[in-house]
């Protein structure tokens, strides 16, 4: 045997047994840059070892035996979560030529409906698919795509039964509502309709769950002959294939971390060669978007927080770019979106998200204002290209997600919808605030903190502190009605904007990655510490909570200052970062050379060795720590926060809970259903108030 288990059981009395598993050690050694590694807890990665499911099954019996005694309050707090959301209710109607597109979710589904309606709202409701009957048979279900064709006869979606992120293709008529017999396995997120509606392209996926393949696909074809447009060879490259708005175009994405290269096709002609926008430089970014006779190009050449250029498209090379909206400092330039008579311009000033509208007859610019200041806005996909109405979507800490038509002539705006909060929400009663803590450098670092007005900062309430700081991704402040679960019991709420995101500026990012990591973990401590010493809350009871890269943070941050936090939600956790980037087999390893460093460069090895989760458990105290996996996840392997247990079990001194809870059936982002995903929160949401005392 690999593992000896005093495993929890429930007892015929019900009494329960509550050791934990204990993984044994099977020592495998490995040298890397002379220097003797030893990794005992490798064999967790054997998936196809009854063993390893036998641990991580005792592993959830152990979970389930220490949280029996919460199971009345976990159903109580389940049902004041799902008490909060309308359970049968409508998106906005998106309109699509002449059909009206939304969802919708019934009372008791787990899952979406999708639904049209054609020339009026009024007209009859006809059901595209219905999710609830694809899961039917499966624990897990994931959409991939969803794509109509442009003549509205077709439907292209994929699906995921495994939450392993590979998606078979499925063709849909939607005259006869029967399924075509072109069914292509293994694509990605990726597909496409050319403007023939005859033709698909779409990617698929290597043997590390990397999109490196384009292919053509016609209609009524055997997909075994699809031709084969695109080999991407370059194992740190995603290929990814999209449409302009204006839809005239296809585009061929190549990208990594930090390079980019883009190459268009006319989707009229979807047979024809793709020619390349800018051949791929390293450290060179750019995105491309069609207005006219012309590309539209955001790019990084000579612009670190990115800037504006156009190119004709007769001969978009790079020496024919001209600057539209030049570099500034100060702000981000995100992205754009080119409508018949409007340019939408994203961008990011001071933490926040902002929308600036020009007029492209006039040249006249403006940015569309918002109340709060503290929140979040996105577009929405605005499929229409000669409209001038733009629909985007608004929330804050304190203020639910709301949908918006902005008529950008007239710049006047229509609430379309905001989700509706049942049992009597009053946002009045709640504040946000945005508060800055000092880094150790000296940098201020944001802090977005939501707590119920009458709230007293005298130290002794309660927080839950979130964080990510990876990939140049935002943690931006948004509503959600679960949150209420922990405001209205005396909870603060805080979101620790760290380096390693992009809130701030694309620096931001780049002082947060590669020899400049370790500048996340202590702005999260200087955020923990800020919060701490403004008196709104303390140590012991100061939660904390991150996922996946998030997880990377909740390990780093909890060996270097344990005492500082009571409690860790570390789901899905990146943790074995060393052995996971010297082994190139494992999906995404090479792709993230450029966030992370290769460390069979000794530099890199030596640095990221100096902050990864599993390589700093030592023998002391930690706080309470709750780990998340799933067992079919491509992006954090199951073994990761399994091997990190079963280290921090052998070596953490002091009684505090350690619970490891393993998704058998899902992946990276956990059950697919609506209702098992509150059933997840009710369950940490559990494990927090029962630690703290809180039983109702």
């Amino acid at each position: 045997m690999l593992y000896w288990l005093a495993t929890a059981v429930l007892s015929a009395s019900g009494t329960t047994s509550t050791s934990p598993p204990i993984a044994k050690t099977q020592p495998k050694p490995d040298t890397v840059h002379g220097e003797e590694r030893i990794d005992n807890y490798f064999w967790l990665r054997e998936k196809s070892n009854p063993e390893v499911i036998e641990y991580l099954e005792a592993e959830n019996r152990y979970t389930e035996a220490v949280m029996q005694h919460t199971e009345d309050f976990q159903k109580q707090l389940y049902q004041e979560l799902l008490g909060r959301i309308q359970e049968t209710d409508l998106s906005v109607p998106e309109k699509m030529g002449d059909y009206y597109y939304y969802t919708r979710t019934e009372e008791g589904k787990q899952y979406p409906i999708y639904c049209r309606k054609k020339g009026s709202l009024e007209a009859e409701e006809e059901i595209l698919l219905d999710q609830n009957i694809l899961a039917q048979g499966h624990d897990y279900l994931e959409m991939g795509i969803y794509k109509i064709s442009p003549n509205h006869q077709l439907l292209a979606y994929s699906t995921d039964t495994t939450g392993g992120e590979s998606y078979t293709l499925y063709i849909k008529d939607l005259n006869t509502g029967q399924l075509l017999s072109d069914q292509i396995p293994n694509t990605y997120y990726s597909v496409e309709w050319a403007n023939d509606n005859q033709t698909l392209l779409y990617t698929t996926l290597d043997a590390a769950k990397r999109p490196h393949k384009l292919h053509r696909h016609q209609l009524g074809s055997d997909p075994a002959a699809d031709v084969l447009i695109y080999h991407e060879t370059d194992e740190s490259f995603f290929l990814d294939v999209s449409k302009t708005r204006s839809k005239a175009y296809l585009l061929m994405e190549l990208e990594n971390i930090n390079t980019s290269e883009v190459h268009y096709l006319e989707a009229d002609q979807p047979t024809g060669d793709f020619k390349v926008i800018s051949p791929r430089q390293s450290e060179l970014e750019y995105s491309v978007e069609h207005h006219s006779d012309q590309f539209l190009i955001v790019t990084n050449v000579d612009a670190v927080t990115f800037k504006l250029m156009r190119a004709p498209i007769n001969n978009p090379s790079r020496e024919n770019w001209e600057e539209v909206i030049p570099h500034r400092e100060s702000v981000k330039l995100d992205s754009i979106s080119a409508f018949q008579n409007h340019l939408v311009i994203s961008e990011r000033e001071g933490g926040l998200r902002k929308i600036r509208i020009r007029n492209l007859a006039t040249s006249q610019e403006h940015t569309v204002d918002f109340p709060e200041p503290v929140y979040t806005v996105h577009q929405g996909r605005n499929p229409e290209f000669n409209t001038a109405t733009l629909r985007f979507n608004y929330g804050s800490l304190v203020t639910p997600m709301s949908v918006f038509d902005y008529e950008m002539d007239e710049r006047t705006r229509e609430l379309k919808k905001q989700d509706e909060v049942l049992g009597g929400y009053d946002p009045s009663l709640y504040k946000s605030e945005r508060i800055f803590a000092e880094a150790a450098d000296g940098t201020p670092i944001p802090i977005s903190v939501v707590y119920k007005k009458g709230l007293v900062k005298d130290g002794k309430n309660p927080l839950l502190l979130y964080g990510y700081g990876s990939y140049g991704i935002n943690s931006d402040p948004y509503f959600s009605s679960n949150r209420l679960s922990l405001l209205d019991r005396g909870f603060g709420y805080a979101i620790a904007h760290i380096r390693g995101g992009e809130e701030m500026g694309r620096m931001w990012y780049e002082h947060g990655k590669l020899l400049h990591k370790r500048n996340t973990f202590t702005d999260f401590i200087a955020c923990a510490e800020h919060l701490i010493g403004e008196n709104y809350t303390a140590s012991n009871k100061l939660i904390i909570q991150g996922g996946s890269a998030g997880g990377l943070l909740m390990g780093a941050v909890t060996n270097m200052r344990p005492e500082l936090f009571e409690i860790v939600i570390a789901k899905v956790p990146f943790v074995d970062v060393v052995n996971t980037m010297l082994d190139a087999s494992i999906p995404l390893t090479v792709i993230e050379y450029d966030e992370w460093g290769n460390p069979n460069e000794k530099e890199y090895y030596d640095y990221i060795k100096s902050y990864s989760p599993y390589d700093n458990v030592e023998a002391k105290e930690y706080p309470h720590i709750l780990v998340t996996a799933g067992l079919n996840d491509p992006r954090v392997h199951y073994w990761e926060p399994a091997k990190w247990t079963a280290k921090l079990r052998a070596l953490k001194t002091g009684d505090n809970r350690l619970l490891l809870r393993t998704e058998m059936g899902a992946g990276h982002a956990g059950p697919s259903g609506r209702y098992d995903y509150l059933k997840e929160i009710a369950f940490e949401y559990a494990f927090i108030f029962d630690l703290l005392g809180i039983d109702k």
